[in-house]
């Protein structure tokens, strides 16, 4: 097998793994990026340019598409179909985030892919899920994290729900549950030799994190109405106050302790606030914290504030956030090919991860037969595949650099 100097990362810890990505949008990239970040070989195969709905921007902004190579096939075409099932020959997993039974319809289904590779972990990335009576059903973030009580608790007292941009529902219920389905399927199939289905849904994720707040309704600890809780907004220890200068900071004084410290930090005596958690009168001491916060400047709170046991940050932009001391320190953001970003996650101190390259431009023709020649490829069966129309995007398009259409939105590919 061929060798690249665009080869992947060899140090991250799940260098070895290789991983076919039937390109998709929101969850599936960001779930794959993931992996690609920690070392996991993929290639991601691209659908012919003009599928893509969402944001205009150019392919290099798109950083969702990091650290793992492409090619373009059209998988309509079944010469396109049998190079896949070659891929999945020589993969530990295949991703695909198709709406349930549009990959069988293609011939890429699970049992297409386990006929070929038993021990293939086939990964399924969808908003829904493989079944149930919405399975087949259009939607995006917010309609699964609507469905989970998440957006409902979201928002302050008296308003409406508020949405938590697609981090919830895409990013943390959908690609972080799929990478972790991903890895443990991997580590069960390296013991038994047998693959598996994974099935990563958002609607199944996002209820999965609400699991505390579930736990703090059924004691009574809880309440459906927004902004009345202490992590919702409700209490005035946890929440976000303006500043002098219309900036904002945030407090996050839950223990005893840290409450004691912020409360002195505003020139408060201990006796002259109610008790910590006397909701009753959450909403006077909220108006007197945003007095005091209103006379000072969000630095010089901050200033204030430091090496004081109070949980207080200031509220920063992106623009703002890789400029903070301790993000440049820990190297929280990196700047790779003129962009800056966020750098790999988790760390790790013997394996670490790496951003392993840029983002490809989908069509690249010259990559697409870098990555299927390290896959096993011959360039005659790459020519052969190309005339009959089944890998490439220069027949749908040309791969000159251009503005694509790029969802980070959720999976609701037609059938």
């Amino acid at each position: 097998m061929g060798s690249s100097k665009n080869a992947p990362n060899s140090s991250g810890p799940l260098t070895g793994v290789r991983i076919v990505e039937l390109g998709g949008v929101g969850p599936t990239r960001f779930g794959c990026m993931l992996l690609a970040d920690l070392g996991a070989d993929i290639v991601r195969v691209e659908r012919p340019p003009g599928y893509d709905g969402g944001a205009p921007i150019d392919p290099r902004y798109d950083l969702m598409n990091r650290s793992r190579r492409s090619a373009t096939m059209d998988l309509k075409h079944p010469a396109a179909v049998g190079a896949v099932l070659r891929l999945a020959e020589r993969a530990d997993v295949l991703v695909e985030g198709f709406r349930p039974g549009v990959a069988e319809k293609l011939g890429l289904g699970p049992d297409e892919c386990l006929a070929v590779n038993p021990a293939l972990v086939y990964a399924r990335m969808t908003g829904w899920g493989q079944d149930g009576p919405l399975a087949r059903a259009p939607g995006h973030d917010v309609n699964y994290v609507s469905l989970t009580g998440v957006v409902h608790s979201i928002g302050e007292a008296g308003g409406p729900p508020v949405i938590p941009l697609n981090l919830v529902g895409d990013f943390g219920g959908g690609a972080l549950y799929l990478a972790l389905g991903v890895v443990s399927a991997v580590l069960e199939s390296r013991r038994s030799g047998h693959g598996q289905v994974v099935d990563a849904a958002m609607v199944d994720g996002s209820a999965s994190l609400m699991t505390a707040l579930y736990g703090f309704r059924a004691a009574g600890y809880w309440t459906d109405e927004r902004g009345t809780n202490r992590l919702d907004s409700g209490a005035p220890w946890y929440q976000v106050y303006e500043t002098k200068d219309g900036g904002w900071v945030s407090i996050a004084a839950n223990e005893a302790r840290f409450w004691r410290a912020t409360v002195a930090l505003l020139g408060f005596a201990e006796d002259e606030l109610p008790d910590q958690h006397d909701r009753d009168r959450w909403p006077e001491v909220k108006e007197r914290f945003a007095a005091v916060f209103r006379t000072r400047t969000r630095d010089e709170w901050c200033a204030l504030a430091q090496g004081r046991e109070v949980c207080l940050t200031p509220v920063l932009s992106m623009a703002e956030a890789p400029e903070h001391p301790h993000l440049r320190a820990r190297g929280t953001f990196v700047e790779v090919d003129g962009i800056v970003q966020p750098a790999p996650a988790p760390r790790f101190s013997r394996t670490p991860g790496a951003i392993q390259r840029p983002p490809t431009t989908p069509g690249d023709d010259v990559l697409g037969d870098e990555v299927l020649g390290d896959w096993g490829f011959s360039p005659e069966e790459l020519a052969s595949l190309r005339a009959a129309g089944a890998l490439g995007g220069n027949r749908f398009e040309s791969a000159e650099p251009r503005i694509r259409e790029s969802s980070i939105d959720s999976p609701v590919r037609p059938d």
